[in-house]
This record gives structure tokens, C-alpha cells and sequence, in this order.
């Protein structure tokens, strides 16, 4: 069930394998949520990147991503495209911020993503967080790996918008990319807003959902 307090208050932590992984999966959903709750705890662990010019692009956006919020972020420095070598490294620091946050809130990347190192992460979410609500988020990416998402959080324009401006602004590393461009993230965006009746949308892997219908 997903249980967010109506006040400021909150917490969200935010899980990736890469920086800029957040961004592109659940960037303009953090843009609507941070707004719209101000001093949101944000509690944020990517894997790789640490001690590089990564590291600097992470915080810079995910600052401009979570306006308002707490925002406690850590990089760390496990090598890019072999998570599977330090699962261990990788298990232990799911762990430790689990230990530090109980967030109504989680999000994390999709089980199915073809990439290493996200799938092998997806695969720790549930050994720490075991009765919290996670968002599978997923990114557009060569392996032609989308699948058919189970739960979407639609856009205003303007926030699909700044999401596209805020990729390109922050993460000047990637733009090389053939796919990082704006035309691909507003395309993806379009194409969830179709499937749930809004102009845009971002789309998300849930799966498992607890309902309480009396509303206790």
C-alpha cells in the first residue's frame, strides 16, 4: 500500500546504480513530490561514480530533481558493469541505508532492466527493504528492454519539460549518448502518458502492493 504523510513530512529513499539513473527513471516524479512537500526526507545511495565529475552532475541534479527536500545523498565508488563481482560491497550498503531510513517510499530499478548492474540491485531491494512499497523505475536504454509497467504517475507538461531541461543541463557526461537527448526522454514520457490518459507520464514496476480498502 502506498502510505505517504499529507504534511511536509516524509520520507523517500531513492536507490540507483548509476548517476543519473534517478533522473531518467523517476526525475519528473520527484520534481511533482519534492514540490509539493517541502522538507521532504530524501535519503539517496548510487553505486558507482564516486570521486568523479559523476559524482558532482549527481549532486547538482538531484538537488535541482528534489527541490526543497532533505536531500542526503551518497556516491560510492564501485566499478560500472560489475555489481555482480561486488555483491557483497553492494549488499552491504542497501543495508546500511536501510538502517538509516524507513521510508514510506522507495525507489529502485525495475527487476527486468537487462542491465547488470540494475537488475543485480533490484535483485537486493527486498533482502533490506521487506515491507515498504518500491517503485521500479526504468530507463530507455539500447537493450530494448521496456516492458509492460503496472503503475504510472502522470505529468503536468511543464514538469516533463524541466525534467528534459534538467537532464541536459546537469549531465553534460552524457550527452554524447545516442539516446540521451530530449526527443527520447519526452517521447518515452508521451508514450506512459497515452497509456494512462494523460498527455505525459512516468511509469513504474510494482510488484507487490498491499490495499487497504476500509482505510484503517
Amino acid at each position: 500500500m502506498i502510505r505517504f504523510r499529507p504534511t511536509g513530512a516524509g520520507r523517500i529513499a531513492l536507490l540507483a546504480a548509476h548517476c543519473d539513473d534517478l533522473a531518467i527513471g523517476a526525475g519528473g516524479t520527484l520534481l511533482t513530490l519534492c514540490s509539493a512537500r517541502p522538507g521532504v526526507r530524501v535519503d539517496a545511495l548510487v553505486l558507482s561514480g564516486g570521486g568523479t565529475t559523476r559524482e558532482d552532475e549527481e549532486h547538482a541534479a538531484l538537488t535541482a530533481f528534489c527541490p526543497g527536500a532533505d536531500l542526503r545523498l551518497t556516491v560510492l565508488k564501485l566499478p560500472d558493469g560489475r555489481l555482480p563481482a561486488h555483491w557483497g560491497e553492494a549488499k552491504e550498503a542497501v543495508e546500511e541505508l536501510r538502517a538509516r531510513t524507513d521510508p514510506d517510499l522507495l525507489f529502485a530499478p525495475a527487476p527486468g532492466d537487462a542491465h547488470q548492474d540494475h537488475r543485480g540491485l533490484a535483485g537486493l531491494v527486498p533482502t533490506a527493504f521487506r515491507d515498504h512499497q518500491v517503485l521500479g523505475y526504468e530507463i530507455v536504454k539500447w537493450d530494448g528492454d521496456l516492458g509492460r509497467p503496472s503503475a504510472y504517475h502522470p505529468l503536468a507538461p511543464e514538469v516533463a519539460e524541466a525534467k528534459a531541461d534538467l537532464l541536459h543541463r546537469h549531465y553534460p557526461s552524457q550527452r554524447h549518448r545516442p539516446w540521451y537527448d530530449r526527443e527520447a526522454f519526452l517521447g518515452l514520457a508521451r508514450i506512459r502518458g497515452i497509456e494512462c490518459h494523460a498527455r505525459y507520464a512516468e511509469a513504474f514496476h510494482v510488484n507487490k502492493l498491499t490495499l487497504d480498502l476500509a482505510g484503517g
